[in-house]
């Protein structure tokens, strides 16, 4: 028998017998299914954030902020400045008109629902053109607002997660009062954490006067960017800063995301460490307690190399099967759960959902493998190097 078919042989006895040591390899299996599960459950988090955020950015609609703002909460412009920008080379337009859109970034207090505490949302006040900048929003429920009235449209995600902005509701931002009349799906964007309003309106009940804090363009084409930066770079009355959405928001992630995995990944290899630990002592206590049927295996002629490969290979496959586990309840328990945090860069709640990527699989699966190899690489090399004789001894004591 060929050392090849000698592998073969002993992995698929292996891979029978997994089934009579199943309770036995049971602590290593849920220790690495609980080191997945935790592992692929906070980094979920970075990557809903990331797609929640980094996705919500369009590549043809560039946004300008006052030069060195990191935020448009920072960011301002006067009527004047927000005028002079629309005429920029570069800009699309429809009938004539340019597709612009001047924008208002107000933080408003909301209760969230899980808690019952006040938060900070994100209110922005948009013009009618805006939504000709935004291809992906929609209203699923209600009605758009009528300029000139008290009226908002809120994301779907922020009314699932703050109280008080049901359809028809009324709510109170100071001393004004505004009704709910419509609810706005955004693909999943940032755009659903926030509520919208009349750019007029909230000008006059935040105390904004006639300024903006952002200006929005549709780019005309694909050289169209670099026309709108010389143009601004051109004129002194503008110190500005200009950037595709798509830029600016996945410099809005970078942080948050970042801070997560730089806590989620060291986690994950403490906790594997300990998963490393189970698997170690369960693969010598599995070796042990077969050493009779190894070392007949190995008088029958079988080498110590196929010997080696099947035990290593039962390791990986009982880490991969923690994996698997751990995958399911990370999938069952995480994916798709709808939570806010604090986005640092506007100091608002930003809406997002869990997401278990086929990245963060992928990566659990080699963890899996990286902990089963190790864990058996080892006791597989004991019983490879024991010599019969000895084996034989440890059988008849």
């Amino acid at each position: 028998m060929t050392s090849l078919q000698q592998i073969i042989a002993i992995t698929v006895m292996n891979m029978k017998g997994l089934r009579q040591r199943f309770w036995q390899s049971s602590a290593a299996i849920l220790s690495i299914a609980l080191v997945i599960t935790v592992m692929v459950g906070f980094l979920s988090m970075a990557d809903g954030f990331e797609k929640t955020v980094a996705g919500t950015g369009s590549d043809d609609v560039v946004i300008v902020l006052r030069e060195g703002s990191l935020s448009e909460l920072t960011s301002g412009f006067s009527l004047h400045q927000a005028k002079l920008l629309s005429t920029a080379p570069g800009v699309a337009k429809q009938n004539g008109e340019p597709l612009v859109s001047f924008e208002l970034y107000v933080i408003v207090d909301l209760l969230k629902k899980s808690t019952g505490l006040s938060v900070n949302a994100p209110m922005r006040g948009i013009e009618q053109t805006s939504l000709k900048l935004r291809d992906n929003v929609k209203i699923i429920e209600g009605r758009m607002f009528e300029p000139g009235r008290n009226e908002i449209v809120v994301g779907h995600n922020a009314r699932e997660q703050f109280a008080g902005l049901g359809l028809g509701e009324m709510i109170s931002f100071g001393n004004s009062e505004w009704q709910v009349v419509g609810v706005f799906d955004a693909g999943g964007s940032v755009f659903e954490s926030e509520l919208w309003a009349d750019a007029k309106m909230v000008q006059a009940f935040f105390n904004r006067g006639t300024s903006y804090q952002s200006v929005r363009m549709k780019l005309a084409g694909p050289e169209s960017l670099q026309e709108i930066k010389n143009f601004a770079e051109a004129d002194p009355q503008l110190n500005v800063e200009i950037k595709t959405e798509a830029d600016y928001y996945a410099a809005q992630s970078k942080p948050i995301t970042t801070l997560i995995r730089y806590i989620g990944y060291p986690l994950a290899f403490i906790m594997a460490l300990g998963a490393l630990a189970g698997a170690l002592n369960t693969m010598y206590t599995s070796v042990l307690a077969r050493m009779g049927e190894i070392t007949t295996l190995r008088a029958l002629g079988f080498g110590a190399f196929p010997s080696f490969v099947g035990i290593l290979t039962e390791s990986i496959v009982i880490a991969i099967f923690g994996s698997a586990i751990g995958l399911v309840l990370a999938y069952v328990f995480f994916d798709g759960m709808l939570v806010s945090t604090l986005n640092g860069a506007s100091f608002t709640q930003a809406v997002f959902e869990f997401s278990v990527s086929a990245k963060l699989i992928t990566h659990a699966l080699a963890l899996s493998v990286v902990i089963g190899f190790v864990g058996g690489f080892f006791p597989a090399l004991r019983a490879a190097r024991m010599p019969i004789a000895d084996a034989f001894r440890i059988t008849q004591t």
